[in-house]
């Protein structure tokens, strides 16, 4: 840290321990490189938003807690992560992360000043009892956080494969060769230079591609086995040992919900209202929470429509022989109450057999 830091930081700690305050909160925009932070002390105005550096804020925060004060303060989630809480919460501050919104309040004007003006307003409504002011999200334990950065790189190797051999394919379509499928692996790459004269160079670019793609589709075979030997015997027929993986390590842990209603609403699977005096329409889902449990869940339907077909929800989808959006509203619906029976089947409050779900290891010992 250059001495101009160092003497403002100095500077802001001996104003703030100078003051009468008891409680000091920061708004904090997180950047990449740097944040702004906007300080409240008590129930003061907010201070205008200054830049710092993490360093900085994490010595003022460590400062004001050796004199006794009470810190508190508040960051969106984004793609910095939750390094950042982790420390605060080591310095002694009460740190928060909450759900990135528009704080604009109409003005159209955005810049991180008034962000960081924004979440200390937000932040001190909140402890004042305001509970609605802001969403506090949970955040991982870092071995929650390990676990799901290793489903989420699983998916990333199946995208960078699917997106490479497309990239071969438009190119021999671009040469008047049209083919589907895998044409990298050992065997279509045999067939297709025996049956197809293709010329030098574009056998060379697609040996390039094609080095990328074993590599990549050696990778992702080895990191899916690994995920799924992490999954239980008893799993239900068609849930899938790498869906039920990947789904709890997207949750973190089941035993975070305490009703049906968190599950429900963390999936983002349920229907958004438009009412207004006496009218009242359903709209389209709110996709609030974690989309990537919402794609598992959709996934996992369309699974049990064919392999369990006593599942009260997939019964009502199969029976009722809708098409088109009608359908997909119904699997929705469906996807929703599969996550509450899972949540309910994983945190031991019923069984696959009251839900009517067979598991093809107790059919075995049966």
């Amino acid at each position: 840290m250059n001495t101009n830091n160092r003497t403002n930081e100095n500077r802001l700690i001996e104003t703030l321990l100078g003051s009468k305050s008891e409680e000091v909160k920061f708004g904090v925009d997180v950047h990449a490189k740097e944040l702004v932070a906007s300080i409240q002390e008590d129930g003061s105005l907010p201070q205008r938003g200054r830049r710092m550096s993490r360093e900085q804020l994490l010595g003022v925060v460590k400062a004001l807690r050796a004199a006794g004060k009470k810190v508190y303060v508040v960051q969106e989630c984004g793609p910095c992560g939750y390094v950042l809480h982790r420390q605060l919460e080591a310095a002694g501050a009460v740190s928060y992360v909450v759900t990135a919104r528009d704080v604009t309040d109409g003005r159209r004007q955005k810049t991180d000043g008034l962000d960081a003006v924004a979440l200390v307003n937000n932040l001190d409504r909140y402890l004042r009892g305001h509970r609605k002011a802001m969403t506090v999200i949970r955040v991982p334990s870092e071995e929650e956080e390990q676990a799901r950065a290793q489903s989420r790189l699983r998916d990333q190797l199946r995208e960078s494969r699917q997106q490479w051999s497309s990239r071969g394919r438009s190119l021999l379509l671009a040469q008047g060769y049209h083919v589907s499928g895998e044409w990298w692996t050992p065997r279509a790459w045999r067939k297709l230079c025996a049956e197809t004269a293709l010329p030098d160079w574009l056998q060379e670019e697609l040996d390039v591609m094609r080095t990328v793609l074993l590599e990549i589709d050696g990778q992702e075979k080895v990191r899916r086995k690994s995920l799924e030997k992490a999954a239980p015997k008893e799993l239900p027929k068609a849930i899938g040992a790498l869906s039920w993986v990947q789904l709890l390590r997207e949750m973190c842990t089941w035993k975070r919900f305490r009703n049906r209603r968190q599950v429900g609403g963390y999936t983002g699977l349920c229907a958004g209202v438009d009412q207004s005096g006496g009218r009242s329409r359903d709209g389209s889902i709110n996709r609030y929470g974690n989309p990537r449990v919402r794609h598992l869940l959709i996934e996992m339907i369309w699974r049990l429509e064919r392999w369990q077909p006593d599942y009260p929800p997939v019964r009502v989808l199969r029976e009722s022989g809708a098409r088109g959006a009608q359908r997909r509203k119904l699997a929705v619906a469906a996807a929703r109450r599969l996550a509450i029976d899972l949540w309910r089947l994983a945190t031991g409050q019923t069984t696959a057999q009251k839900l009517r779900l067979i598991v093809p290891e107790l059919e075995v010992s049966s």
